[in-house]
């Protein structure tokens, strides 16, 4: 039982990144699904969400309208779309899933599988 995300890499301010959890031994599609991030010297913070009731997305502020968690069902595969990518998104991301309420989206406790984390640096 286990998520492994992938994608990460450098790029420069303005460019894009897809990275994708792949999970292995349960099914995403029983989970709320989320991405999570750590800057250096930062703590994790939530930055994406979507929700097994409804596939409701939720969005941070430093993130919304550049960012997008969508899911592939076929693939049991959780996907997070990041676009404009600024200096200050440079950190880990993790994927997490779990079964939060509403009001616990956020809550990185909350959530039962990690993934390992894949590092993103934007930098010219």
């Amino acid at each position: 039982v286990q998520l492994q995300a992938s994608g990460g890499g450098s790029v420069q301010p303005g460019g894009s990144l897809r990275l994708a959890c792949a999970a292995s031994g349960f099914s995403l599609s029983s989970y709320t699904v989320a991405w999570f991030r750590q800057a250096p010297g930062k703590e994790r913070e939530g930055i994406a969400v979507r929700r097994l009731s409804g596939g409701t997305t939720y969005y941070s502020e430093s993130v919304k309208g550049r960012f997008t968690i969508s899911r592939d069902i076929a693939k049991n595969t959780a996907y997070l779309q990041m676009n404009r990518l600024e200096a200050d998104d440079t950190a880990v991301y993790y994927c997490a899933a779990g079964s939060p309420i509403l009001s616990a989206i956020w809550n990185s406790q909350i959530y039962r599988f990690w993934g390992q984390g894949t590092e993103v640096t934007v930098s010219s």
